[in-house]
């Protein structure tokens, strides 16, 4: 009788067995291409990270130079970089970042030379932008005082500002500069230009504020240049190699259509502007409550941790928006998928770590900032909502750069206007005023507005059709592809 069972049950083994096998072989499949995929993803995101921390260090490294030079300096120098500088950067920056998906799908469908002319485009109008910001910069002085800010510390601000516009217009080259050649991959081009110029950028901060007593006159004048170099090599480089082919020379197409770039570049604008300025505004909010000395130091000395953790989702958000811009281009709507896939647990489990170093840390890392035991203690007490905002912020900007990926810029802007001012800020002013909870109350308040848009975008992600998405971005290409034939 057994062995009757068993010739009864052998039939049945085969077909265990092999779909035991296509289940082994599915997983290894799927293990291969993450792998693969996030081998591609790495080498946008390594190098673009890089070149994000060696340009924050150049202001960083100027207010650290500033502050040798004296207290009302350094003052001048973080209140222009934070306030004047930091809005020009947030609206130059957005505007530049129509080109990411423009470049992207335009280079996924193999169209490289429209890259160039969309690069023009983009020139023509931040020129345009700056030249409207620079009154911010000139009457920098007065608005820096109706912001709250002593007299001495305006007027020392608002000179340095003046003399940092040169740096604003750099902006207007820079931007359309990177998402260029973002979007061909070349990375490395830029990591190696931006660690060339910081380290040119060091020496002669310490030789002309410093050795040579320039003070703010000499940090301008190193900071604009630094900048300036930038632009430069990097303009060299594609004109040297014509970028293989996606750089043919000017055209007059840089004027053609150029209202509907506008109105996709204020788009962008007005999505990055408003996740760029979100935390900012919770300085200056804190700085509103009683007795705000304290509060002010503790959440500064946070937000500049969060500040160089942010260069790791920067880079992240360049590399999917690349990866998505260029797959849709291409019409390969699974790859995109992909890629958004490996992404987001790659940038969730580095979030992940990060806030678990803030936690284990936040007894010790506010002494590397101040010496003062009230301080110190403050930021310990809310260094809990800086480990969520680490987390909260490793997934938010990857979800935003398959955002300018997908060319979703108008519908993320108005997502952010309802999760950020309309739920976040008056939530954060609530538990901060009115509870009576302070620096706490507000940051955690607009904690909740990221996390709520957080949850909205990955729903739209999870729900996206990405075949339809490929059609759009056929679609986007011939539009914006000018009256000349590209093939």
């Amino acid at each position: 009788m057994q062995k009757e069972k068993t010739e009864d049950e052998n039939p049945l083994l085969p077909l265990e067995l092999e779909h035991q096998k296509q289940q082994q072989q599915q997983q290894l499949s799927l293990i291969k291409e993450f792998n693969h995929e996030s081998k591609k993803l790495w080498s946008i995101a390594g190098p673009a990270i890089f070149t994000a921390v060696c340009q924050y260090s150049m202001g960083a490294l100027t207010q650290t130079f500033a502050g040798q030079v004296g207290d009302l300096e350094l003052a001048a120098v973080s209140v222009e970089n934070s306030v004047i500088a930091g809005l020009g950067f947030g609206v130059m920056l957005g505007m530049g970042s129509a080109l990411e998906t423009l470049c992207g799908q335009a280079f996924g469908a193999g169209k490289p030379k429209m890259l160039g002319v969309y690069m023009q485009r983009s020139w023509v109008i931040l020129f345009a932008t700056a030249c409207l910001l620079t009154p911010l910069y000139t009457y920098s002085p007065y608005i820096l005082q109706l912001s709250g800010n002593t007299p001495e510390i305006s007027q020392a601000a608002g000179k340095f500002a003046l003399w940092m516009i040169p740096q604003l217009f750099a902006y207007a080259f820079h931007f359309p500069i990177q998402k260029f050649l973002q979007a061909q991959r070349k990375v490395f081009v830029m990591a190696w230009v931006s660690a060339i110029v910081l380290v040119i950028h060091v020496f002669f901060s310490w030789l002309f504020m410093l050795k040579y007593g320039w003070g703010l006159a000499g940090a301008a004048v190193v900071l604009n240049g630094s900048w300036w170099l930038i632009v430069i090599l990097q303009l060299i480089y594609i004109f040297a190699t014509k970028s293989d082919g996606a750089w043919s020379g000017f055209s007059w197409l840089a004027f053609a259509d150029l209202w509907g770039f506008v109105k996709l570049s204020l788009a962008s604008a007005v999505m990055l502007c408003l996740e760029f300025w979100y935390l900012m505004v919770l300085v200056v909010i804190v700085g509103s409550l009683p007795d705000p000395l304290i509060p002010v130091d503790a959440i500064s000395i946070c937000m500049n941790l969060q500040g160089w953790d942010a260069m790791i989702a920067i880079g992240f958000n360049a590399a999917i928006s690349v990866r998505v811009s260029n797959e849709l281009g291409a019409g390969n709507y699974r790859n995109a998928k992909i890629s958004v896939t490996v992404v987001s647990i790659t940038s969730v489990a580095i979030g992940f770590v990060a806030m678990l170093v803030v936690l284990a840390t936040r007894d010790s890392f506010p002494y590397l900032f101040t010496t003062s035991d009230a301080v110190a203690k403050e930021t310990t007490r809310i260094s809990i909502l800086l480990a969520f905002t680490v987390l909260l912020n490793s997934l938010q900007p990857v979800l935003s750069g398959v955002a300018i990926g997908a060319g979703w810029q108008s519908l993320v802007a108005y997502i952010n206007i309802a999760c950020y001012y309309l739920f976040g800020l008056p939530a954060g002013i609530v538990l901060g005023f009115k509870y009576g909870l302070g620096g706490m109350g507000v940051w955690g308040g607009m904690i909740g507005g990221i996390c709520l848009q957080t949850i909205i975008l990955i729903v739209i992600t999870a729900f996206t059709n990405w075949k339809k998405e490929v059609d759009e971005a056929e679609s986007r290409v011939r539009k914006w592809g000018g009256s000349a034939s590209f093939d």
